[in-house]
This record gives C-alpha cells, structure tokens and sequence, in this order.
C-alpha cells in the first residue's frame, strides 16, 4: 500500500518508542533510514542489524542540546545518503516542574531539546528539500500542546510552539512543494511513560478518561507518521493530526 522505495527518511530520537516505530515502518515500506540517538547505542544497533542488507540504514549518535552537533550531523547524513526526502521531528523530553519550583535551567533544557531541536534539524535540511522542490516533514507534537498540562508547562510550551512552527513552515514553503505536518499523540506506552504508569490506580483512571480504552502503542503513533509522509496526503500541509484515542477532541 505504501511504497518509500528510493525514499530517505531521517528520524530524530529513534533509537526507542515512538521513533524506533516509525523506523520499523518506513524499513518495512521500503525507505532508506537515518536516524539520531544519545544514550541507546544498544537499541540503536539492534535497529540498524536489523534493517541492515534489506536497506540503507544508519544510525547517528547526536547530542541535540548541541547545535554544532545537528548541524554536524545533518551534513554527515546528507554526505551518506545524498539526500533527506523525509524528516520527522521525533526527539524530546518530558520532565515534571511545578511552575513554582521549576528552575530556569530546566525550562531551557525543554525548551533546548523539544523545540529548538526541531526549528535546527527543519533549518539545515531544507536546503536540499528546496533544491529538489520535495520534502515531507512531520513534527511530533503532544495533545498537552493543545489543553495544557498541569506541573508540565514547560513541556506543553514547547510542543505548543511545534505547532505554531508547523504552520507558519507550510505556509512559507508550500510553493517549493514541501509538506509540513504534526502528529500530536496522547498518552502512548513508551520508556518516557512507564515511571507513571507504575501507578495502576492512575494507569485505569487515564484509561477511563479515553473513549477507544486504551492507551496508546508508539506503532498506533508511527502509523499516521508514515500516511503524512506518503502521496496519500500530497494536498495535506500545515494540520494537526491528534491521535489520542478520543481523549481530546480538537481539530
């Protein structure tokens, strides 16, 4: 149904969760795949051995706090592979903070990782997205980026702004025939969630307050992911696609 052959795809954060979902998928479509990590190398290779002989596959070890560092990167991916057809800005953080506790140095490392991650990686792959008048990038945002979270607002900050990035973007580079979309997901299964979820208590009442019933698996995420990224949603550019199971209706 979907085919990415020939299609190469960078995937921030990839080494886990919602990012090592979308590598699955787009290896499984026939992309060629890059992607960055920072303390996963076990999970890292896994993915790469994996893949390895059925695509091109390789995984980049990136500090994102560090925009040398990106900058650095995008240039070794682009000097690999030739070129990024795909982008999906997976990588962040999601750390408790009361607004009266929280710290000014906390604030800034969300706001460091979540969202000027994103505008640097768009900002040094959009030459070659130009240059081929084609690009595809997709933005994961969070439903907190929408209602707000209480004790998360530097999160919801920073993924309130990927969404006024991801807007502004499509409406600045539609002409050069680049899509620009965000996924937004609920809560989802993943190594950033489970500390929380340890409480079965709060765990079935989470659930309750979602009408599918169900949290979320980063496959459930990685699925719309790919759909953006195809020429089904060619005449698609500058939307929020929530998928929360219902938890927040908003459009």
């Amino acid at each position: 149904m979907f085919d990415f052959k020939f299609k190469n795809v960078l995937i921030t954060g990839g080494s886990k969760g919602i990012g090592a979902a979308c590598i699955n998928l787009f290896a499984l479509n026939g992309a060629n795949v890059a992607f960055t990590y920072f303390s996963s190398k076990k999970n890292a290779q896994k993915l790469v051995d994996k893949f390895d002989g059925t695509i091109k596959i390789k995984a980049y070890k990136v500090n994102i706090s560090e925009p040398g560092d990106i900058e650095k990167s995008v240039e070794n991916i682009l000097n690999d592979f030739g070129s990024v057809d795909i982008l999906v800005n997976n990588a962040g953080i999601w750390k408790e903070g009361a607004i009266d506790k929280l710290t000014l140095d906390q604030w800034r490392e969300t706001i460091t990782v979540n969202l000027e991650s994103v505008f640097l990686f768009t900002k040094f792959i959009l030459p070659s997205m130009k240059k081929k008048k084609f690009g595809k990038i997709i933005n994961i945002s969070s439903t907190a980026a929408q209602r707000g979270e209480a004790f998360y607002s530097h999160y919801a900050s920073s993924k309130g702004a990927i969404i006024s990035f991801t807007k502004s973007l499509a409406a600045e580079l539609g002409k050069y025939n680049i899509n620009i979309n965000s996924v937004a997901p609920g809560w989802v299964y993943s190594d950033m969630t489970k500390k929380v979820f340890v409480n079965k208590k709060y765990l079935k009442s989470e659930i309750n307050k979602i009408p599918l019933g169900r949290i979320a698996t980063p496959d459930d995420i990685a699925g719309p992911v790919l759909f953006l990224a195809s020429d089904y949603a060619k005449h698609i550019t500058g939307e929020v696609l929530n998928v929360n199971g219902g938890s927040v209706l908003c459009g």
